[in-house]
């Protein structure tokens, strides 16, 4: 198994600065310098990549936060309404997500209602092109704070109980949820699922290379407008839907986590962006 690796942190005066933070600052600055060569790559304006792009992350941002503390936390909420501005903590990525996706209509609404549907999807292909990539850096950081804890298992690839401090972090999340832990001796025999780790080794070895290779092979379909949109969508929700079947501390409703909901909706607006025949998204392209 994985060995249980604490999140690494500095103490600078009363600052108490954590890796989690670090690392994505990294995939941030990534992204942004692989999606300048995207758009350079595509021939898009620099200019309006960049302003969308900051849409996309301000409004993506608040998105992720809203949707994790109305979905998985609405107890806390309930409690603390003010937790609704604390955009600081607690995050979700379908909820980035959902909000980067509006932070690009709002943009196209206000500022890009002049380009025409075809540029409005090349940038959009862009930023979807380029996300895996930063994308699997920001799963670094959750793999390090361990923040998506599941159940526990002999999975080899899963993390390993075997120290004292692996132990104590899971006995804090069961005990969060009320749930019973086996014998300290068995327990040290087993680890854990780390969806965010697991998540981590599906985009740097599955996802990222795919991208990579389809953009060197460029099959027709995938000229079509919206296409890495729709591909994006459709190598990451099914992921997803499965792996939340392994999640011990979030909320549920009739049985599926909020993740699972978001997901099996990207999927299904990605089949339906798919089954849409090259010549109609010609044609609106035309149209707009």
């Amino acid at each position: 198994m994985i060995p249980f690796i604490q999140q690494p942190s500095l103490a600078v005066g009363p600052l108490h600065l954590q890796a989690f933070g670090a690392i994505l600052m990294i995939a941030v600055l990534v992204g942004e310098w692989t999606y300048r060569r995207r758009l350079k790559a595509a021939h898009l304006d620099e200019a309006i990549g960049m302003s969308m792009a900051w849409y996309v992350l301000v409004v993506g941002f608040v998105g992720a936060h809203l949707f994790s503390v109305l979905f998985y936390f609405p107890d806390q909420v309930a409690r603390d309404p003010l937790l609704l501005v604390k955009v600081w903590v607690d995050v979700s990525s379908f909820g980035g997500m959902l909000g980067g996706a509006l932070g690009a209509a709002i943009y196209f609404l206000v500022r890009g209602k002049q380009l025409p549907s075809a540029t409005k999807w090349a940038y959009c292909d862009a930023v979807c092109f380029v996300a895996p990539f930063g994308w699997a850096i920001g799963r670094v950081a959750c793999s390090l704070a361990h923040d998506h804890p599941g159940r526990l298992t002999h999975f080899p690839l899963a993390i390993s109980l075997s120290t004292p401090q692996a132990q104590a972090y899971i006995t804090r999340v069961y005990d969060g949820v009320g749930l019973a832990l086996p014998p300290a001796t068995q327990l040290a025999t087993m680890g854990f699922h780390d969806l965010g780790w697991y998540e981590l080794l599906y985009l740097a070895l599955f996802v990222s290379p795919v991208f990579l290779w389809l953009d060197r092979r460029r099959p027709a379909w995938l000229n079509q407008p919206g296409r890495w949109v729709m591909t994006l969508a459709l190598v990451y929700a099914p992921m997803r839907l499965v792996l939340d079947t392994l999640r011990v501390a979030d909320v549920r409703y009739l049985g599926f986590t909020p993740g699972q909901y978001a997901a099996a909706v990207l999927l299904i607006a990605a089949a339906m962006l798919a089954a849409r025949r090259p010549q109609r998204l010609e044609n609106a392209a035309a149209a707009g």
